[in-house]
């Protein structure tokens, strides 16, 4: 067996592989938990306080985040995007429900979302 540390998105893991036997098997790998990633993780959205406006702005399908439009302190009309999900491929904004102003975006670009989420919240 050899033993391998293989880095995958700036996530390192230790990989086992088993010799081959010449028997035209493929060899087999076994990955462990990845370690800590070596590089600095992605820089926070800005934020106010946690649920500092009045209107929730929730995810109404999981993904992931692929943009953020609109920014703290932003004066929005409703059906203005706030932010844009990328679910199955698709690219889907999540709009505003009403008119007001953008009082908190609590998601960074690339974080994972689940139906319900709270992306944002607005006065």
């Amino acid at each position: 067996m050899k033993n391998y540390t293989i880095t995958v998105n700036g996530v390192a893991y230790d990989v086992t592989v088993e010799e081959g036997t010449g028997n035209g098997a493929a060899p087999v790998a076994r990955a462990a938990a990845p370690k800590a990633a070596p590089k600095a993780a992605p820089a926070a959205a800005p934020k106010a306080a946690a649920g500092a406006g009045s209107v929730k702005v929730t995810a109404s399908v999981p993904g992931k985040v692929f943009k953020v439009e609109a920014s703290v302190g932003q004066s929005v009309k409703a059906g203005d995007p706030i932010v844009v999900l990328e679910a199955m491929k698709m690219e889907i904004p999540v709009v505003a429900p009403q008119d007001g102003t953008v009082a908190s975006i609590d998601v960074a670009v690339g974080a994972a979302v689940e139906n319900g989420d709270v992306l944002a919240t607005m006065n």
